[in-house]
């Protein structure tokens, strides 16, 4: 289980460099896909491989937690375009059985306050406070969901909170401002469903659903939490297309 981050950055640089050799990671007769672009199986990774324009595609994963038998990627991609990606892989007797990812384009300004969608700490710390931290989130996400409102503040780390959405500034005043905005432009920011909560040490991921705007959409946000509170956030969010157009029919969770 000590290989399973360098297995992962491996198979994901692998994309860049064309080594068949990190397809050895992969249980040759289970693998599930959960995006919803690629076909299923080995032969949907493969096509998805013999897809990719020579040279063309670059990968520079900056973080890797290990979550038991999952394993969070978090990288700067060029796949057909500029994009910030988390990808998830769950291992199973050692081989990767399981793929989600959520990618979205890669903006060509920073954030209101001047950060990018991948830059910030990267060393995972406080190893022992893993489960408290994710517990945090869980608490978090059940408060965002019922509309607790009031208890909001309490989970952030105030002015110091440090925001890498690319339409939100820093702090909590800059947090409920950028999402009113958003809302006035037609793009409110709806949560319905959290499927699963991944972390390591001072970082949680939440893997969740709802809607941007009109668009059903697939949240990944990705907090660094320090002292027990928010201190810092990452995001992608990708739009969840109709069945009709998966290529799988494992669904994005």
């Amino acid at each position: 289980m000590s290989n399973y981050k360098e297995q992962v950055t491996a198979l994901l640089k692998s994309l860049e460099t064309g080594d068949s050799a990190p397809l050895a990671f992969v249980n040759q007769d289970k693998y599930i896909q959960h995006n919803l672009a690629v076909a299923d199986g080995m032969a949907g990774l493969a096509a998805l491989f013999k897809s990719l324009p020579k040279g063309a595609t670059k990968v520079n994963t900056v973080r890797v937690l290990q979550d038991g038998d999952f394993v969070i990627a978090h990288s700067e991609y060029e796949f057909f375009g500029p994009k910030i990606g988390f990808d998830v892989f769950r291992f199973e007797d050692g081989k990767i059985v399981e793929h989600w990812d959520n990618l979205q384009v890669k903006p060509e300004s920073p954030s209101p306050s001047g950060h990018s969608m991948i830059d910030g700490p990267t060393e995972v710390r406080d190893l022992g406070h893993t489960e408290a931290n994710k517990e945090l989130m869980r608490t978090y996400m059940d408060d965002l969901l019922a509309g607790r409102k009031d208890s909001f503040p309490g989970y952030f780390a105030g002015v110091s909170y440090i925001q890498h959405n690319p339409w939100v500034a820093d702090n909590l005043t800059g947090l409920l401002a950028g999402l009113q905005k958003l809302a006035t432009e037609g793009k409110t920011v709806k949560y319905d469903k959290v499927h699963r909560v991944l972390g390591e040490g001072n970082f949680v991921l939440v893997m969740a659903q709802g809607w941007f705007g009109d668009q059903a959409t697939s949240y990944y946000d990705f907090y660094r939490i320090e002292n027990g509170k928010i201190a810092e956030h990452w995001d992608t969010l990708e739009a969840i297309p109709p069945k009709s157009e998966w290529k799988n029919s494992n669904g994005k969770y």
